[in-house]
């Protein structure tokens, strides 16, 4: 139905299980990664980003698109890089998440990234964000009762919890 530079929806005709059939619209994406970097004093390395369907800025972690055939763990390391500054010496690989399944494909796999070493940040054009980090307890706080409601920021800072 549409194919923009990043998204692109369809519409299928599908067949239910009574027999009847439907249309079903859905977005491909072509995937994310979702990085939750720890500093060596336990704080979390995080964005503050306008997010333009929303209207407003939302507190994340670092995150970014797969470009076609990057490997996860490469599109991860250099969306660190080029958002933060960070590079890290350690990843870890926390899970898939599927944020959108009744309208979209898209997957985020979740990394921690550890043993961090500051560099210089590399945004995108157009790309604006404020980089800031916060004690891991405060943080997992903020996405437990709602002042972070970013789904890849949500799982991942629950899912590193357990790893630290």
């Amino acid at each position: 139905m549409y194919r923009g530079g990043f998204l692109r929806l369809h519409r299928d005709v599908v067949s239910l299980p009574d027999g009847s059939q439907t249309a079903r619209e859905y977005v491909r994406h072509p995937g994310a990664v979702g990085m939750v970097a720890l500093t060596a004093d336990g704080k979390v390395v995080l964005e503050r980003q306008y997010r333009y369907p929303l209207r407003r800025e939302f507190v994340e972690i670092p995150a970014g698109k797969l470009e076609p055939g990057e490997p996860h763990l490469d599109t991860a390391k250099r969306e660190l890089l080029e958002e933060t500054g960070y590079v890290a010496a350690r990843w870890t690989r926390l899970g898939v998440v599927h944020n959108a399944i009744g309208y979209s494909d898209e997957a985020i796999e979740l990394w921690l990234a550890t043993g961090l070493e500051a560099r210089e940040a590399r945004l995108d054009q157009g790309e604006f964000l404020e980089v800031f980090t916060l004690p891991f307890d405060e943080v997992l706080a903020m996405a437990a009762d709602g002042r972070i409601s970013d789904v890849k920021t949500i799982i991942g800072m629950f899912w590193a919890s357990g790893r630290r």
